[in-house]
């Protein structure tokens, strides 16, 4: 079987998480108390059985860098692959410039001096399970020169209203990769997920660069769409998408639905992270804990309902969190009550006793901040 390189792509310049996209990528956000975003797609790979992985960053890059490491965490033999964390340079003149092509431009090098045919190319914002080793048999299969990966969804008029749709004729071959306006609850969403041959990944860089310096993957794309035969695969299964702060918020909250996590998390198909020693966690007579996940190392001394508690957090006594993330090393104090909130890491919530936020609508705690 051909051997694929991956690639973890950047998200694109409209994806804003304001607030938490200051300390670090999207691709590096804690996820469920005890993931990164970015664990999802390596572990992807890594179970496909891909070697060689390279993940871009353009900014804060030391968050993901401190947490991916050598590659060891995700099954990956350093003595048949490898792991690389690539680098370019933002423009300051004008984010428009700073693309997933630029990117690419910047490291190809990197990408020439691979040995693999194929590219297997998808986003660090996305959360989902795929075997690529599976995808790229039916691209060969196919004799396409790209294929593509979405995912029909039913709610597109209120999420993923950053992200790109598909458009496909009867045979599965795309006509147009547009925007998702709202307009149509029912449609099928870009995974931004590309299987193609190594040369014309390069190829199609080059003529990108040629045509406009703010050309993204997705514009050449559609660009060659007559010349080249380009296919679409359906992805089954769970499926979201980080593209701001409240799909973020959701996409958290969602799966403390048991029938979803389920879904995403399953004995076959492992997501590896980095773990740590830490304690168990510790629950002081009196806590209340109910609908929700808590990650190691926590002292819940107060009630919880409905929320994501990270590593390492303390709940202190007469605390109250309701339809909360709660970031790794947090401190909620006595006698707070906290509904809606996204409370980032180290935070401390001491002397402000009331946060309360609608669910439509969620409210967001600094880094290190003391309230």
């Amino acid at each position: 079987m051909p051997r694929a390189l991956g690639i973890i792509t950047p998200s694109a310049n409209n994806m804003k998480v304001h607030g938490m996209d200051r300390f670090r990528p999207i691709s590096a956000f804690s996820f469920l108390g005890r993931y990164r975003i970015v664990d999802f797609p390596v572990s992807n790979m890594s179970n496909s059985d891909i070697e060689h992985i390279q993940v871009y960053v353009s900014q804060n890059p030391r968050s993901l860098a401190e947490h991916l490491g050598t590659g060891r965490t995700y099954n990956i033999n350093s003595k048949r692959g490898k792991l690389q964390l690539l680098f370019n340079q933002d423009s300051k003149s004008n984010e428009i410039y700073n693309t997933d092509i630029r990117a690419y431009a910047d490291n190809m090098d990197q990408i020439e001096l691979a040995h693999e045919q194929y590219v297997i190319i998808t986003p660090g914002y996305m959360i989902f399970k795929e075997d690529y080793n599976q995808l790229l048999k039916d691209h060969i299969a196919s004799g396409a020169d790209v294929t593509i990966l979405y995912h029909k969804v039913d709610n597109a008029d209120k999420s993923f209203r950053n992200c790109r749709t598909v458009l496909l004729n009867r045979q599965k071959g795309l006509k147009t990769l547009g925007w998702n306006d709202g307009s149509n609850p029912e449609t099928n969403i870009f995974m931004d997920t590309y299987v193609m041959e190594r040369e014309l990944f390069i190829k199609l860089i080059r003529k990108a660069q040629k045509i406009s310096s703010v050309f993204r993957l997705v514009d050449i794309i559609n660009e060659e769409n007559d010349d080249l035969d380009i296919r679409g695969i359906a992805h089954k299964g769970y499926f979201n998408a980080v593209t701001d702060f409240k799909s973020y918020f959701d996409a958290n909250l969602e799966l403390l639905d048991f029938n979803k996590a389920q879904d995403l998390f399953t004995n076959d198909w492992p997501i590896y992270t980095v773990t740590t020693d830490s304690c168990p966690v510790r629950y002081v007579k009196g806590s209340k804990v109910k609908n929700s996940v808590v990650a190691n190392g926590c002292i819940i001394e107060g009630s919880i309902e409905n929320s994501i508690i990270g590593r390492g957090v303390e709940i202190r006594k007469g605390a109250s969190v309701k339809n909360c993330v709660i970031l790794g090393h947090a401190t909620i104090g006595e006698g707070v009550k906290l509904e809606g909130q996204v409370v980032d890491k180290w935070a401390k919530i001491l002397n402000v006793k009331k946060i309360i936020a609608p669910l439509d609508n969620p409210g967001y705690v600094t880094r290190g901040d003391t309230l």
